[in-house]
């Protein structure tokens, strides 16, 4: 009897997300294989961990890693795992694969915010099955999903690019709205909204020490208590648009490409900063009005705020009170911000990839300009 055909695959992800994915799916990779792509192939899976670089394009070489990689550890497919989004064109990419190359790539961000693992490890059946297809030997079984398979496929918000004469490389693509969002959903968690509060310290305490004062203030307790929760509410919108819109400004986060087609990359980019410096700030409020609900509780004497207030009252005055001093709070810590290092922002606001792109795109804005001020040759 025949051994079966083995097949080598390796995944080399990116830190952060893509390692603590690609790690926690690793070992199951091989049983998936078998049931999925081939059950008459021997698979082998490593993986490992590194920064994938760049090239001068910002794009990740997939051929030079490729040769490199499967050269050296012996693999027959690689599969690249980043954490940058990717795109062909104007269209944002989940996947590239190279099939003449064995190499594909997949874009994090674009699996989106829920559901990461399982997209991730559905991605990596889909291209190591198309890398597979060219391998000898190996009995690629591709009707093996039967009919549900291809309607989940149809129904998801990909698809899969023409291919382009020019490139080996073929994409499978967003599309649509529903595609769009969970790009953008994908960005901002690799930004991950929620880190921004530690390290706005000067914001924290303006923040805290407004509501601190707010709460212990009688002209604050009477305006609270007049003040109907829809309008509190709109307070609340109100403050922490007013807190994301001055950290945009102030710390200079809105890209401003010159180029026409970089204008059209940068609205994501923008957008996905407004979200995540917007659930930043709503993060700091929840944690703000938790704290100042707590302290109010403690300060606040109930029949002292009743004869204040010249009725009786309950949990309802106490929430109203806070849900205001609160609001104020937010918009004494927009000052605040005014007082943090604009670098340390960006580091809490961006990704690592994200603050890469900056950077780069900072530099060839800066090469342009003093090409169009050297004078011609």
């Amino acid at each position: 009897m025949n051994e079966p055909h083995q097949v080598a695959v390796g995944v080399l992800a990116d830190a952060g997300l893509p390692a603590r994915v690609i790690t926690t799916i690793a070992d199951e990779l091989p049983g998936v294989f078998a049931d999925r792509v081939s059950g008459q192939t021997r698979w082998r899976v490593e993986h490992e961990i590194d920064q994938l670089p760049l090239d001068e394009d910002g794009d990740i070489p997939m051929r030079a890693l490729s040769e490199r990689y499967r050269q050296d550890r012996g693999w027959d497919l690689l599969v690249l795992v980043t954490d940058l989004p990717h795109r062909a064109g104007t269209s944002p990419v989940v996947a590239g694969v190279d099939v003449e190359h064995g190499v594909a790539v997949i874009s994090m961000p674009a699996l989106g915010a829920v559901l990461v693992r399982r997209r991730t490890r559905a991605l990596l059946i889909r291209v190591v099955r198309q890398l597979v297809s060219r391998q000898p030997g190996t009995d690629w079984e591709h009707d093996q999903q039967g009919a549900a398979a291809r309607v989940r496929e149809a129904l998801a918000p990909t698809q899969r690019l023409p291919d382009d004469r020019d490139s080996p490389t073929t994409h499978v693509a967003l599309v649509g709205l529903r595609g769009r969002l969970r790009l953008l959903a994908g960005m901002i968690r690799d930004n991950r909204p929620w880190r921004l509060v530690p390290h706005l310290a000067g914001a924290t305490a303006a923040a805290a020490g407004t509501a601190a004062y707010g709460i212990i203030t009688s002209s604050f307790w009477k305006l609270a208590d007049s003040l109907p929760p829809l309008r509190l509410a709109a307070i609340t919108v109100v403050t922490i648009v007013v807190m994301t819109v001055w950290l945009t400004v102030y710390n200079h986060l809105w890209d401003r490409p010159t180029e026409v087609a970089d204008r059209r990359k940068a609205l994501l980019y923008n957008v996905s900063t407004a979200t995540t410096l917007a659930i930043g700030v709503a993060c700091m409020y929840a944690i703000l009005f938790v704290l100042a609900l707590l302290a109010s509780a403690v300060l606040i004497d109930s029949d002292y705020l009743a004869q204040t207030l010249g009725h009786p009252v309950g949990v309802g005055s106490y929430l109203n009170l806070v849900w205001l001093c609160s609001s104020v709070g937010i918009v004494a810590g927009a000052l605040g911000s005014s007082l943090e290092d604009e670098e340390k922002v960006r580091n809490a606001t961006y990704s690592r990839r994200e603050r890469e792109r900056q950077k780069r795109n900072q530099r060839r804005s800066g090469r342009r300009r003093s090409e169009d001020r050297s004078p011609d040759s």
